[in-house]
């Protein structure tokens, strides 16, 4: 009999879908000039995004930790073949080929972020643009992937993971969901997020151009 439970706190849920938004809003606003501010400033909320989730990866709840969804190869492979034998293993939280969307993700998201830190500073030139680039073209990919995944597992499993990762609810026939949701670590999540990006200027510490506008200024 399948029972109800929760398995994603509400920081998780909060991570995930800036996350997703914070990519996309920079990805779109990165090929012209006017715009550079928002690309800067999703830019840096991204990377502060991606360093929530790697600490949450070691102390958050147990369908969020990263030893949660740590596969082997194997495992990893023959999920891949049971997708395709229409016949795969239900995982209540990250499967196989959801965890490595994850860890290529952000790995892909960190050094993206720090590139693009470095770049703001002036440092690397022409070498770390494209660097730079490349890395957000191929996260890009592995989202498209990474959606497709969603969609054919929601299929399969006759689950709406979408849904899933908007409630933090599951529907298992044994395992046990996560006692607390955090939800206090969540609002406080979505409010200094919200927060960063409506008091965020150009003149702020985090760009190395108003480092200079304000060096003038003194002078």
């Amino acid at each position: 009999m399948l029972q109800r439970i929760l398995v994603w706190d509400v920081p998780t849920r909060v991570f995930h879908w800036a996350f997703a938004l914070s990519f996309a809003g920079a990805f779109l606003t990165a090929e012209t000039e006017r715009y550079r501010d928002i690309h800067l400033a999703l830019g840096y909320l991204f990377l502060g995004l991606i360093a929530f989730r790697v600490i949450w990866g070691f102390v958050g709840t147990r369908y969020a930790r990263f030893s949660a969804f740590l596969f082997k190869p194997i495992e990893i492979f023959d999920y891949l073949k049971s997708l395709l034998n229409r016949q795969p293993r239900h995982y209540v939280g990250h499967n196989p080929a959801g965890s490595v969307a994850i860890f290529l993700l952000l790995g892909l998201g960190l050094f993206i972020g720090i590139s693009g830190v470095l770049l703001d500073f002036d440092i690397g030139g022409e070498v770390y643009e494209e660097l730079h680039e490349l890395a957000a073209n191929l996260m890009l990919a592995v989202v498209v992937v990474h959606i497709a995944g969603v969609a054919i597992s929601s299929w399969l499993h006759r689950e709406n993971l979408v849904r899933s990762m908007i409630t933090g609810y599951k529907d298992t026939e044994s395992e046990p969901g996560i006692r607390r949701a955090y939800v206090w670590l969540g609002v406080i999540m979505a409010t200094l997020i919200a927060a960063f990006l409506l008091l965020y200027q150009p003149g702020s510490l985090f760009t190395a151009d108003n480092t200079v506008q304000t060096t003038q200024q003194e002078d």
